[in-house]
């Protein structure tokens, strides 16, 4: 039986890249876009899709990069989108990046941004697959260090805040259960309470949303070839057990209306346009 196994980090290796080209310029990008998405997310979830024009050197048209979570759903839309006129009126070239993946990208291991975990997640465990807990959520203060959570400097007030956080994941349908730790903090300008308000409020976000990238970093979603998903926990020598952390901490709540972006992992990530 085929198995596939899949890690919530961000996929480096050439074998889950796809790359299109051929592509018309009838569309605008936008559209392409949409087009391509259509088609190829057919196949798995999708990582990133990028259409980009052709160098000025090249006929006029667009050419798109397709990045897969699975190398055999990249495969595979490789195998049924090539020489396919799919969304235009002449044939597209699809090829999948064929070179070795250099050393130095296949030892990362950068984590998946938590908008990604959540839509990996969701997509193969369904929204009642996973569920997750607050263990503990907690303002951390160095005055155990003797250091001042304020500065004065020039007459503006400096102000520091650190929170911690313990996120449980539990997989109810696998009888699994795993935890992950953040600890973020942040100095800032503090001009009156409303700052100071918003400011708590988003780094409390933050670090929940941290700790629970840290937790999805120890899962395995295994697929099977029959189309079931098995979950399964990576062994780590910082795993928390579950009777580890006695008591839960209540911490009040604050709202936010403006919500910070996710972070983007793919700008720095070095694309290889080699083809088979």
């Amino acid at each position: 039986m085929e198995v596939d196994i899949l890690e919530f980090r961000v996929p480096v290796e050439n074998n889950k890249l796809v790359i299109v080209w051929d592509i018309q310029p009838v569309l605008t990008e936008t559209q392409i876009y949409e087009q391509l998405f259509a088609v190829f997310s057919s196949f798995g979830p999708l990582y990133l899709l990028k259409v980009c024009p052709n160098a000025p050197l090249h006929p006029p048209g667009f050419y798109a990069l397709v990045k897969f979570y699975s190398a055999a759903h990249a495969s595979t839309a490789q195998r049924f989108t090539d020489g396919r006129s799919l969304f235009q009126s002449s044939a597209l070239k699809v090829k999948l990046s064929s070179k070795q993946t250099p050393h130095f990208l296949s030892a990362r291991n950068t984590p998946l941004s938590h908008a990604h975990c959540l839509e990996l997640a969701n997509h193969y465990l369904g929204f009642s697959g996973w569920t997750s807990d607050i263990i503990t959520l907690k303002e951390l203060t160095n005055e155990e260090e003797g250091e001042e959570e304020e500065d004065e400097v020039g007459g503006v007030t400096q102000k520091r805040l650190k929170f911690g956080c313990l996120m449980q994941l539990t997989f109810p349908q696998h009888g699994l259960k795993t935890r992950g730790a953040a600890v973020l903090e942040e100095s800032f300008t503090c001009s009156g309470p409303d700052v100071l308000l918003q400011r708590r409020c988003k780094l409390q976000r933050w670090v929940r949303e941290k700790a629970l990238v840290q937790a999805f970093s120890t899962v395995l979603l295994i697929l099977l070839g029959n189309g079931k998903v098995m979950v399964e926990l990576k062994q780590t020598s910082d795993q928390f057990e579950t009777d580890e952390t006695e008591g839960v901490l209540q911490v009040n709540q604050f709202s936010c209306s403006e919500s910070p972006a996710d972070e983007e992992e793919a700008n720095d990530e070095e694309w290889n346009l080699t083809v088979s």
